[in-house]
C-alpha cells in the first residue's frame, strides 16, 4: 500500500509539536492511501480492539489539517 502524507510528520529539532511532545521525532501523522482510505499513525490507546485493528490518538490540529489538505 502506497502513503502520502497529508497532515503532521516529523516534529524537527525540538521533539515537540504544538499539541504534545513527541520524543522520537516522528509525531502523529495521517496519510491517504493508494485506496483513497486514510492512515493514521499515532499514541498507542490501551483499549481492547479486534485482530488487525487498533486505536491510537492523535492531536485535533493533525486532523485538522488532513482536513483542510484533502479541501473539506
Amino acid at each position: 500500500m502506497e502513503l502520502t502524507m497529508i497532515a503532521g510528520g516529523p516534529c524537527g529539532n525540538s521533539g515537540n509539536r504544538e499539541d504534545g511532545d513527541c520524543d522520537s521525532g516522528d509525531c502523529p501523522t495521517i496519510y491517504v492511501t493508494d485506496r483513497g482510505t486514510l492512515a493514521v499513525q499515532g499514541y498507542d490507546i490501551d483499549r481492547a480492539t479486534p485482530a488487525g485493528e487498533s486505536v491510537v490518538e492523535i492531536p485535533q490540529s493533525v486532523l485538522k489539517e488532513a482536513a483542510r489538505a484533502l479541501g473539506w
